[in-house]
């Protein structure tokens, strides 16, 4: 049976964006959030649009994500980006806000106004840090430890450099098993390590057991896989024109070894232009 890639994001958002998997999301975002005991989430209700239209699934610029609010108005979202748009920051600071804005109604005192999180799932590479997992709050300048409110926390985790790091800790740290789990090319021995390990995963591979023999989620799968496979075309293509653009206007003041160092063209692109 085809293992369906759990990084695809109507497929993520089956296995933890759906009420009947609220304990895979519950689960998921416990690693995420690496709370202390007493703080670890137990419940949240999960915002369910189960109306994926086919539109939705075609649409290369949709957004497929996973909403949920804790009992005490606490919103977190969940995206998955499989494609790097070069515009990660002001995207998140633009969706958080969005949501933000949505937790309080006319009339209503900004002190009503809850936590938001967001937690962006990358493909790529986009912060400028060796670590795998950045999170971000509003803290003071140059008083480190003084944090002007906690209801903003932002987190980005970049698969790539998980994937890239020699030594892993699967048994110690539950948000490696997760991040383990959700490779597209992880292993038999590997995935029945994970399962064998930690029951939350197991929960999540039967899920993903259960989407892989639908016909229903097989063919909105693949419809899916082709937007975001067109959508990863639309993107390189737009970022070549730009590099062709930039090569062009160089080409009366640099070299040719120089225009294609500084644009990554080849040098034969860059002599093609040239003639």
């Amino acid at each position: 049976m085809e293992r369906l890639k759990p990084l695809n994001d109507f497929i993520f958002k089956k296995l933890f964006g759906e009420n009947e998997v609220k304990d895979n999301l519950i689960a998921f975002l416990n690693a995420v959030l690496d709370r202390p005991d007493v703080n670890r989430l137990v419940s949240l209700e999960i915002i369910d649009n189960k109306e994926l239209a086919k539109e939705m699934i075609d649409d290369k610029t949709g957004i497929l994500d996973v909403r949920a609010k804790t009992a005490d108005g606490m919103q977190i979202n969940i995206e998955v980006q499989l494609t790097d748009q070069r515009n990660m920051d002001k995207r998140t600071l633009f969706y958080w806000g969005r949501l933000f804005n949505e937790g309080i109604g006319k009339g209503q005192d900004y002190k009503d106004l809850s936590k938001v999180i967001t937690i962006n799932i990358l493909d790529f590479n986009y912060i400028e840090l060796e670590k795998f997992h950045s999170k971000f709050h509003l803290w003071e300048d140059e008083e480190k430890d003084y944090m002007l409110t906690d209801l903003v926390e932002v987190h980005f985790i970049e698969t790539p450099k998980f994937k890239n790091m020699k030594e892993k800790n699967l048994k110690g740290d539950k948000l490696q098993r997760w991040l383990t789990f959700l490779r597209d090319d992880i292993s038999d021995e590997t995935l029945k390590e994970l399962v064998d390990m930690d029951k939350d995963i197991k929960k999540a591979e039967e899920r993903l057991e259960h989407l892989s023999s639908d016909p229903k989620t097989l063919a909105l799968y693949r419809a899916r896989e082709k937007s975001l496979h067109e959508r990863a075309n639309m993107i390189s293509s737009a970022r070549e024109e730009e590099k062709i653009k930039i090569a062009r206007s160089l080409l009366d003041v640099l070299d040719m070894e120089t225009i294609a160092l500084k644009t990554g063209l080849s040098i034969e692109q860059v002599k093609r232009l040239k003639h």
